[in-house]
């Protein structure tokens, strides 16, 4: 009999809970599909390469926003700060529209919703799709950056979000 890994998975609690000691970053990812702004919070955001510089994000295969996010030319990543959980949480849900005040935002230069007072956005053309699982990795080339270095990033820990704080020694 062959050792086959579905044999040795762990269950999707037992995972949840191991994943939610990890501490992650949160960004909204944006786009604009038909002149209708969209987006959605991912906590999945990471670098990818320095050369060419990629980034990436997963998004539930299920998601309701995927379609119109996933069918536009470019989308933005905004690296949210350290007092933004609203905003985060805003993105998150459903049946609301997500860009309505008191979400503050801009259009970017090709187009797509800059959210005001974050620490970064990041504005990318597609470069890659793949299904991985219940999930779908999005890996975006970035084409332009913009980042204001005083704020501090939301970070999600424990089902919670949250602030960074410097370590003592740093």
């Amino acid at each position: 009999m062959t050792d086959t890994l579905p044999d040795r998975a762990v269950g999707a609690e037992s995972f949840r809970r191991a994943l939610a000691v990890h501490a992650s970053g949160v960004v909204v990812i944006t786009a604009q599909a038909d002149g209708v702004p969209v987006g959605l919070t991912a906590t999945s955001f990471s670098s990818v390469s320095l050369e060419p510089p990629l980034v990436s994000f997963y998004v539930d295969r299920s998601s309701a926003t995927w379609p119109r996010l996933g069918a536009a030319d470019h989308f933005a990543v905004n690296i949210l700060a350290g007092d933004q959980a609203d905003l985060a949480a805003r993105f998150a849900r459903k049946g609301i529209d997500r860009f309505a005040p008191p979400t503050r935002w801009r259009p970017g230069p090709l187009g797509a919703p800059l959210l005001r007072d974050v620490c970064a956005h990041l504005v990318c053309l597609p470069y890659e799709r793949a299904e991985v699982g219940d999930h779908i990795l999005v890996v975006g080339l970035v084409a332009e950056v913009d980042t204001h270095d005083s704020a501090r990033p939301l970070l999600y820990h424990r089902g919670r979000f949250g602030r960074f704080l410097a370590h003592p020694d740093s």
